[in-house]
């Protein structure tokens, strides 16, 4: 017999169960699945091709500074792509060079640009001296073209072409990368970007600069020509697009424009939380998708984990030179080593330089810090180290991991640097006057000389 207790559980543990099948199936509905995709854009659900999005009509083309896009022909309805994994001479910063490995003549290789729905046909030729294969890192595509050497597809030898083709099925912001010896392989720059755009976009996924950026590390001896592969720790060059400030393209915009940077993070070990200054901005889209407006707010910075994307978006509207730069103090410095002697306070004189003809790529801390106009060693060949780039008010002790937004009231060519922002009278720091520092009851304290110190007296010799 059933009493009144049981019953009165009985229903409560069935309305429990149905509350949780609903709440499930609410849930499965909020996670991105390889059938649907964000509702906010109208795009495709399944795997059939459309027609191949024209840039320009379709969409609007990213601009990769210091970089470029893979162009591509049509061939049958499908876009046809060619990437060429080779040694390349690559040039960090003016005078600052190494032996890496890149695709078509660029490190990083050139972006990846379709439009969700594009039937994408691409051939990746071998001219290294070692076995490779180019995972699509972050799309839905057959696991066949997933692009794991030994797991999914043997690896292309030296010589070899393969072909990989699938259908674009979602939009965002994705990379591209060796997955075979991949320590050695990315450490040596095997790596780009892939940008996808949906095929009907809404109205605010419309921006007037729509700008690519690929982070990455290497550790490259001081005078070395080329990087080291083995590193775990201790990178000492860091790279937006594979260059290094002053070497890094400045971002140009016109003051009112609509920004998106779409920044991805293929560094070996360390994530980089990327501070832009003068504005905010908001996360608008992940790896994994958009997200939702209801889930932004604004930020000043961003953390971009190892292997994956952030898209933030925002209105240039302040006019001057802001600087975009990763905010870990020591991934804006170049080749500084861990292992450099501390000669903070210590007045070590030309002792640095003597060093140096006897230990080649020798370089120390100046007593002051790493203000490079501060140290008076001579830098080795071949190197960058420390920091910086000339500014319009004198040196710039910020390198590696370091651009420049530059917002003007108007633009011509945003591929071109347009020099240096002219302050309007009155708005620049200046070095501040007795009178004004009287006026404004500042009292400065004087420095008080230093005393000798009392010399201890010898004590006496014995005969």
């Amino acid at each position: 017999m059933v009493s009144r207790r049981d019953a009165l559980f009985a229903t409560i543990a069935a309305a429990g169960g149905t509350l949780a099948l609903k709440q499930s199936a609410e849930a499965a509905q909020r996670v991105p699945s390889h059938k649907g995709w964000d509702a906010r854009y109208s795009g495709p659900e399944d795997a059939k091709a459309q027609p191949p999005a024209q840039p320009g009509t379709d969409y609007s083309p990213v601009w990769t500074p210091n970089g470029s896009t893979l162009p591509f022909t049509v061939v049958d309805g499908v876009k046809v792509f060619h990437l060429t994994a080779e040694e390349v001479d690559h040039e960090f910063t003016p005078g600052f060079r190494a032996k890496c490995w890149g695709y078509n003549g660029a490190v990083h290789g050139p972006t990846l640009e379709v439009a969700e729905g594009d039937r994408v046909r691409i051939y990746v030729t071998n001219k290294l001296p070692a076995a490779t294969t180019v995972h699509w890192h972050g799309v839905f595509l057959p696991n066949g073209m997933d692009g794991v050497g030994g797991l999914t597809q043997p690896v292309i030898r030296p010589g070899e072409t393969y072909r990989y083709e699938w259908t674009f099925k979602q939009h965002g912001t994705f990379m591209y990368h060796s997955h075979h010896d991949e320590m050695t392989q990315m450490a040596l720059g095997l790596m780009g970007m892939i940008v996808v755009h949906p095929r009907k976009p809404s109205a605010d996924y419309r921006v007037d600069h729509d700008v690519v950026m690929m982070l990455s590390e290497w550790l490259i001896p001081i005078g070395a020509s080329r990087p080291n592969p083995n590193a775990m720790s201790e990178f000492n060059v860091l790279t937006i697009n594979a260059r290094v400030f002053p070497g890094t393209a400045p971002i140009v915009c016109k003051q009112g424009d609509r920004i998106r940077i779409r920044i991805g993070n293929l560094s070996a070990m360390d994530h980089h939380a990327i501070h832009l200054h003068g504005h905010y901005f908001r996360v608008t889209a992940t790896d994994g998708g958009h997200v939702p407006d209801s889930a932004q707010f604004p930020e000043g910075t961003v953390l971009v984990s190892v292997g994956s994307t952030r898209d933030i978006e925002f209105v240039a509207d302040a006019l001057g030179d802001w600087p975009l730069h990763c905010h870990m103090t020591h991934h804006v410095m170049n080749q500084m080593g861990h292992g450099l002697p501390n000669l903070i306070g210590i007045n070590g004189g030309p002792l640095g330089n003597q060093v140096q003809k006897l230990v080649p790529g020798y370089m120390d801390m100046g007593s002051t810090g790493m203000d490079m106009e501060g140290m008076q060693m001579q830098v080795p060949k071949n190197s960058i180290p420390m920091a910086g780039g000339p500014g319009q008010f004198g040196g710039i002790t910020m390198g590696g991991m370091f651009t420049v937004l530059k917002v003007r009231e108007t633009i011509g060519d945003r591929t071109k640097d347009p020099g240096w922002y002219k302050h309007p009278e009155g708005t620049v720091a200046r070095k501040a006057t007795a009178e004004e520092l009287a006026k404004d009851g500042i009292v400065l304290k004087k420095a008080e000389p230093k005393t000798a110190e009392p010399k201890t007296a010898e004590p006496k010799k014995t005969p």
